[in-house]
């Protein structure tokens, strides 16, 4: 099985696309060996959002890598922030702009296709079909897509993010009260810095799934993981920064919820 999900019982879906860690071992010898490391993974985001659980997420992750495969890109693979750095539906550069890929080893079309069909539709197909199951119980749905990232990737962005990137696709996938209720609990939390529909706007996920008017609202959330994690090898988890930050994590969420669950339920 290429992703796990673990349904709940809240009108409320976690989704982390870029939390796996699989290479399959036939890829191996496509990628430089520093590519083995995984170093652009969203590491231990599982563990800081295990809060979730409690307030009966539906949560899905993936299995497989994001250098295998982008579950975050579209799959014509438009560029999401054209202008800008992009990453592929088939990465073939780390965060820095470095080859992925030893010379002449990146995937063709029928890989990338490949690929696509193996890995990003099961993905996409159970995040479509749990998503339509907790509006048809609920009336509405809010999907919550947990990142993170390192905080200055040059190559990415000018200068240092704020700690937490909210995106709601310039507005067009939330609510605006959502929108509101999740930047409130951001700003109530001392010494954390934020921003609404900065450089991260949201990805293919916030952007396609995201339909308010059919009562799902979709919110990605980029956050810095220096908050929580050594952001250099071996990527170790910082319990204490972990516990300052994940009661504003909750915060945020719960925000969240609790503004869908306000809002008009549609038939």
């Amino acid at each position: 099985m290429s992703f796990q999900l673990l349904r709940g019982s809240a009108p409320l879906l976690v989704s982390m696309p870029h939390t796996g860690t699989h290479m399959p071992a036939d890829l191996h010898a496509r990628y430089v060996p520093r590519a083995l490391a995984l170093e652009d993974t969203d590491w231990h985001l599982p563990r800081l959002y295990d809060f979730v659980a409690a307030l009966g997420a539906s949560v899905l992750t993936p299995t497989v890598s994001r250098y295998v495969i982008d579950l975050n890109r579209p799959p014509d693979d438009a560029p999401m922030y054209p202008g800008a750095s992009n990453t592929e539906l088939c990465p073939t550069r780390f965060f820095t702009g470095d080859p992925l890929y030893r010379e002449g080893a990146a995937p063709d079309t029928a890989e990338r296709e490949r690929r696509r069909a193996a890995y990003w539709q099961p993905y996409h197909d159970a995040l479509g079909a749990e998503l339509d199951a907790i509006r048809a119980r609920h009336g509405v749905a809010l999907l919550w897509d947990a990142h993170s990232i390192r905080a200055e990737i040059p190559w990415l962005f000018e200068g240092r993010l704020p700690d937490l990137n909210i995106g709601t696709a310039a507005g067009a996938s939330a609510d605006a009260r959502v929108t509101h209720a999740v930047a409130q609990a951001c700003a109530q939390a001392p010494g954390v810095s934020s921003v609404v529909n900065g450089r991260f706007k949201g990805g293919y996920i916030t952007r396609h799934y995201g339909a308010p008017l059919r009562g799902i609202h979709a919110v990605q959330l980029e956050m810095c993981q220096c908050l929580y994690m050594r952001e250099a090898p071996p990527f170790d988890w910082d319990e204490a920064g972990a516990q300052q930050i994940r009661p504003v994590l909750q915060a945020m969420v719960g925000a969240a919820l609790g503004a869908v669950q306000s809002l008009e339920v549609l038939p």
